[in-house]
């Protein structure tokens, strides 16, 4: 219930200016209380007006609007004495009257209730007057179709017509699910949500310490370690019989890969023993990726000091993903003095930088030989069972 006056109320007797609606809400027994000054107050400014009363209703959309007159003679008036009850007049200014004697205040609802055994709260007895909710309604009619199409269905987007409408990663910004893992795409994380080792960047030579040399610097891929600042045997005759032996070599990045390189330290090439050479690449599960075709006489005569760097073709370009590979080494021949000597680290010596026998995060070890003395050129597969002990770790190249 809103009740106006003019927007403002002067009484310049006592000094006192009132202005706004006063605003009435109805108790749990739909009734309240207000004091207002009078109609016909002696001294006011202005005169000659009556209250707006608004009645604002729950489940009535458009409350009643009526003036009303309070003049000063009767101080208390009961709202429901004097609202209008015609609903074909339900505006008018009510005529000032002889009034009887009030009665008395009759009992709400809720009261008539708890005199007939009723127990609950006021908030209770409101809620127990909503009835249970009734059966739906029948389906109203479908409204007309658009101009363009039936109701509720997409009609173009981006300028496409709905039967043409293919959404594509370009489409949304969005990368393709090829790029996961790929170049210039996104990391395929594993399964405790790191990025692989794999599809990390390569080191890069600038972010490394002064004076560190990489495989890049002398055109290669990836290599088993630095050979200047790793080998400290003069060379190794990796010639026992017909001994297969493996160098992990950990490849940083993808590439295409048309060559293997070892040092040849030192070799007596016209009084050489060796039948047969093999240089091959295997994956991680001992599975061959690449090999060269027979390489004796590709590997060169040395004498001096410090040796020569043999680069051998393979019989075709592999690519290869990041991961830890195998360089294999077959050089089959007798005894020791006129076969290859290639470049080498004894890991069980002092000195060394190439470490024990240990695999890495991809399970590739530093160094691998075979068991089997009888091989005369490299197995399309080998298996980790078939490996022995070794104590010499040579140097290969990738590239």
């Amino acid at each position: 219930m809103t009740v106006r006056a003019p927007a403002q109320l002067t009484f310049p007797a006592a000094d006192v200016i009132l202005g706004g609606p006063v605003v009435a809400q109805l108790d749990a027994q739909g009734q309240f209380t207000a004091t207002l000054p009078a109609t016909d107050a002696p001294g006011m400014d202005p005169a000659g007006w009556s209250y707006t009363v608004t009645e604002a209703l729950s489940g009535i959309p458009a409350g009643r609007t009526y003036q009303l007159l309070l003049p000063a003679k009767q101080p208390r008036v009961d709202l429901a004495d004097v609202a209008p009850t015609d609903p074909a007049k339900p505006n008018y200014v009510p005529v000032e009257g002889p009034r009887g004697e009030k009665g008395d205040r009759g009992q709400s609802a809720y009261e008539v209730a708890l005199a007939n055994g009723y127990s609950g709260t006021p908030a209770d007895w409101l809620t127990s007057l909503i009835g249970p909710r009734g059966a739906a309604g029948p389906q109203g009619e479908r409204g007309p179709a658009g101009p363009t199409g039936p109701p509720g269905v997409v009609q173009a987007v981006n300028g496409r017509s709905a039967a043409s409408v293919t959404l594509t990663a370009t489409d949304v910004g969005a990368l393709a699910a090829s790029a996961r893992g790929a170049a210039n795409g996104v990391a395929a994380l594993d399964a405790g949500g790191k990025v692989p080792t794999t599809q990390l960047p390569p080191p890069s030579a600038a972010a490394g310490p002064a004076g560190v040399w990489l495989p890049d610097d002398f055109g290669y891929k990836a290599w088993a370690y630095d050979l200047a600042a790793s080998s400290r045997t003069p060379g190794d005759p990796p010639s026992e019989a017909g001994r297969l032996y493996l160098v992990g070599v950990p490849l940083r990045s993808a590439a295409g890969i048309s060559k293997i390189a070892v040092h040849v330290m030192g070799y007596d090439k016209p009084n050489s023993t060796v039948s047969a050479a093999y240089l091959g690449i295997y994956d991680k599960n001992l599975a061959r990726v690449a090999a060269t075709a027979n390489v004796t006489s590709s590997l060169p005569e040395t004498h001096n000091i410090g040796g020569q760097t043999a680069v051998l073709p393979l019989s075709a370009t592999v690519s290869l993903a990041p991961g830890s590979y195998y360089v294999a080494i077959l050089i089959k021949g007798t005894g020791t003095a006129a076969v290859p000597l290639l470049a080498a680290t004894n890991w069980a010596a002092t000195a060394t930088t190439s470490g024990a026998r240990v695999a890495d995060a991809t399970g590739v070890y530093r160094w691998l030989q075979t068991s089997s003395t009888t091989l005369t050129s490299l197995p399309a597969s080998l298996a980790l069972g078939d490996m022995t002990e070794a104590s010499t770790c040579y140097w290969a190249a990738i590239g």
